[in-house]
């Protein structure tokens, strides 16, 4: 049988696909491989895809498609990720130079479909409908060393009309909290920072184990004594499950930093009607209000899609005022895209492209400004900064903000791991820029002060 030394892995996609592809990494280098950076030399060439956008399958297939037209190529090539659950079989139709297709579900039989494809020549499949929660998170191999990303849900239930993660992820499957805080406590014996809890909807942790009588901020709760966890940060959200309970821990514990992702999706209640988002645009700004009460210095991200089946001139507008009225400090902006066996996917993609491309532009230049003006608001504010790792440069140092705001200034770099306050006196494009104070260099800071 063939011997496999190294392995290439590119991963596309989210934060969760970024922790799939940690515990892939974590397999293989128990199997006695080691990771290369050299696409062309590796034996085993390891695709974790994204199927949520157009734009990123297309991107996937025209990268492994380029492999097929190679004569010299010997590596094995796998791909995995939620393209391999949306396209199943049709891939090695499509991509026959692909030796093997692993679903999300499947990612504990990464060794085992290797020594079956290795064993046999023969292309192998692995793409479970459903997920046990039995993978192996403390043999994860994380190349960042402060900060960590923790699962502690699987799966989603809410069937929004435009997305295919419940068709690649499947039904929600919570995490036990014993074996969450198990992890995270081997992280901060590790020297871990901060972690981010990951799922595709974390609101909903618990509520699929009844009988655990844990939801999501209970363990929030139980995560936030664990001594040398620093920051707590989590995402995504469904908006319909954000309870004032969640707010409260917000508001309550020290550890967990005063960023929520809020997906709005769409301006208009009919389109969200139409997006299968289970709330009103009344709703949900019954929520952020609520929230700013509560945790009055919170600053909201969301996910918005611009263009929607049937999304006339007026409905973006209602999208564009909603924007401008909760002031987003993060979004992730897109042009809606037709996704195969999604209930969308029959509805007719009536907004031309040229027009959901002149909305989108649209848009983003309302959060730019929306930016800029905060970052003008902050010059001169004290912020809590963790420094993550020295600057290219070499002279200043990096990290970000409770809110996620990137920040560079001049310190040692014994700082590293440290949390500092950070006086912010300029930006450069999207990054503040700062000093630390003077009652503060050289020590950490206390992270409650702000």
């Amino acid at each position: 049988m063939r011997q496999l030394k190294t392995f290439f892995l590119r991963t596309y996609g989210c934060q969760m696909n970024e922790l799939d592809s940690e515990i892939m990494v974590g397999a293989l280098e128990s199997r006695g491989l080691t990771r290369s950076h050299d696409e062309e030399s590796a034996d085993l060439l390891l695709f974790n895809t994204c199927s949520i956008r157009d734009l990123a399958e297309r991107k996937v297939m025209g990268k492994i498609g380029q492999l097929g037209r190679s004569k010299n190529r010997r590596s094995i090539i796998g791909v995995t990720g939620c393209m391999a659950m949306a396209k199943k079989q049709s891939i090695f139709r499509k991509l026959p130079h692909v030796d093997f297709v692993l679903g999300t579900n499947n990612i504990n039989d990464l060794n085992t479909v290797l020594d079956d494809v290795l064993s046999t020549g023969r292309q192998v499949i692995r793409v479970d409908d459903e997920f046990e929660e039995n993978l192996n998170y403390l043999s994860a191999s994380r190349d960042d060393p402060l900060k960590a990303f923790v699962s502690i849900i699987r799966g989603c239930d809410k069937f929004c009309t435009y997305c295919v993660v419940p068709y690649t992820r499947g039904k929600e499957v919570s995490r036990p909290p014993e074996a969450i805080e198990e992890e995270c406590r081997q992280l901060s014996a590790k020297g871990y920072k901060e972690i981010t809890l990951l799922g595709q909807n974390v609101n909903s942790y618990g509520k699929d184990k009844p009988e655990w009588g844990h939801l999501f901020h209970d363990l929030l709760y139980r995560l936030d004594k664990i001594d040398g966890i620093e920051r707590i940060r989590f995402m995504t959200s469904h908006p319909c499950d954000i309870t004032i309970e969640l707010m409260q821990a917000i508001s309550a514990l020290p550890s967990l930093c005063e960023f929520v992702h809020f997906p709005l999706q769409a301006g208009s209640s009919r389109i969200l009607r139409k997006m299968h988002r289970i709330y009103t645009l009344e709703e949900y700004l019954e929520k952020v209000a609520l929230l700013r009460k509560i945790v009055p210095k919170a600053s909201l991200g969301t996910d918005i899609i611009v263009g929607f089946p049937t999304e006339t001139e007026e409905e973006f507008q209602m999208t564009c005022d909603v924007f401008r009225q909760i002031r987003y400090s993060v979004a992730f902006l897109f042009a809606y895209s037709a996704r195969k066996g999604t209930p969308a996917f029959r509805w007719k993609d009536d907004v031309p492209e040229e027009v959901k491309q002149e909305r989108l532009q649209r848009l983003m230049r309302i959060h730019e400004e929306i930016c800029n003006e905060e970052r003008q608001e902050m010059l001169g504010e004290v912020v809590e900064v963790l420094v993550e790792r020295p600057n290219r440069d070499e002279v200043r140092l990096k990290g970000r903000t409770r809110c996620w705001k990137k920040v560079i200034f001049s310190g040692s770099s014994s700082l590293v791991g440290t949390l500092q306050q950070v006086r912010i006196t300029g930006y450069n494009h999207q990054t503040l820029l700062g000093e630390l104070c003077e009652s503060v260099l050289h020590k950490a800071c206390d992270h409650k002060s702000t």
